[in-house]
């Protein structure tokens, strides 16, 4: 009684498969093309290969990246950690179609961080998401991590590569960076000596870095520009070009200068600007006064400000206004360190002195901005 339900039930299965076998949805079909993913670890390796430093032997491929803290050269060390993207820049680079300096932006806003805190960064990771995956313009990117993380001495030692069709929009793709690094237990830089009297010393920046593209976006589009129009603030790039000058990292300067036991404090200065980022390491009861006439506001500063209406204080807040690394050292040691750091190539400012906070006085004074807005600015 059971023979006419079972092959009836048996021939409704086979036709499922069969029509499984004849129309099979692939996950190529569904917009993920693995082969292609694959393509891409096997062109990364040697990229990845080339950041190689003691304590990072292993490859690219496993399930994890292994570090040895021990074959780095580390006693008793501490880690410290940081993560970043690259923000609204992405934008920029996908609509110029100018990729190969993004990578450098995603390193630098990480392990300058870490160097922040007197910390030499080891290893870094990447995360690179995107619709659809074009290996020439993932291949690009990787490729500038790869250099940014060698110039920073860590080693790539792995990152995920993630097609979502359906979460971005086509070639549209996000960027997220991880960096870990480490120093000697006593040698972690807090701010906790940072004293009253204090020498503040500026580091020029590359440009914009990675910090308040979203106003800058807007701008440009208020003003009807277009990426490829020339930039009227640098003679022989396109608006997008110049725009997209890539983060400056001030690693191996910056530890060479910690290590002189000179530096009392750094200050990357990120989102939030100079007027945010200096107070992020002055101990209670102390503020910073810097002086925005003691270094040249950079063009693309001056044209943004006067594009975009924004007042000094303002402009301050948003962007990094020319500094990208703010280092603090006691008076006596103003000269060797600010030395030391022009032997590496740095440009260096004397910006500011650390005062003590009276009452309701803000945690950064900046004085005499109105050296920014004199002269016509450039439009």
């Amino acid at each position: 009684m059971f023979k006419t339900p079972f092959k009836r039930i048996f021939q409704a299965l086979y036709f499922i498969r069969n029509e499984d076998t004849i129309s099979s949805q692939t996950y190529k079909d569904a917009g993920v093309d693995i082969a292609a993913g694959n393509a891409l670890v096997d062109a990364i390796k040697p990229l990845a290969k080339a950041t190689g430093r003691p304590g990072a032997d292993g490859a690219l491929g496993g399930f994890g990246g292994l570090f040895d803290l021990k074959a780095a050269g580390f006693t008793d060390p501490v880690l410290v950690a940081a993560t970043d993207g690259v923000g609204t820049k992405l934008k920029l680079a996908i609509d110029t179609g100018l990729h190969d300096g993004i990578g450098a932006d995603l390193v630098a806003m990480c392990v300058n961080d870490l160097v922040v805190q007197g910390a030499e960064p080891l290893f870094f990771l990447d995360y690179y998401a995107t619709g659809q995956l074009d290996p020439k313009t993932a291949e690009s990117v990787i490729a500038s991590i790869a250099a940014s993380c060698r110039e920073a001495g860590c080693a790539l030692i792995g990152g995920e590569t993630a097609e979502m069709p359906g979460m971005y929009e086509g070639g549209d793709y996000d960027l997220a960076g991880f960096a870990v690094g480490a120093a000697e237990r006593g040698q972690i830089l807090t701010g906790q000596n940072v004293g009253n009297g204090d020498v503040i010393l500026g580091l020029a920046s590359s440009g914009l870095h990675s910090n308040g593209f979203s106003l800058v976006r807007k701008i440009i589009e208020g003003r009807g520009l277009d990426l490829t129009d020339p930039a009227p603030f640098e003679n022989g790039k396109s608006l997008g070009e110049a725009l997209l000058a890539p983060t400056r990292i001030y690693v191996k300067n910056c530890l060479r200068a910690h290590r002189s036991g000179k530096v009392n404090a750094f200050a990357h200065i990120t989102g939030g600007g100079i007027i945010e980022n200096i107070p992020r390491i002055l101990p209670k009861g102390l503020c910073a006064e810097i002086d925005a006439a003691s270094w040249p506001l950079a063009d693309v500063f001056a044209w943004l400000a006067g594009n975009g209406d924004i007042l000094p204080n303002d402009l301050a807040l948003t962007f990094n206004c020319g500094i990208g690394m703010a280092v603090i050292t006691a008076p006596e040691d103003a000269h060797s360190v600010a030395e030391n750091l022009r032997a590496g190539g740095e440009t260096v400012y004397e910006i500011g002195q650390v005062k003590a906070r009276q009452g309701d006085t803000p945690a950064l004074i900046l004085a005499n901005t109105e050296s920014w807005t004199k002269g016509e600015s450039i439009r």
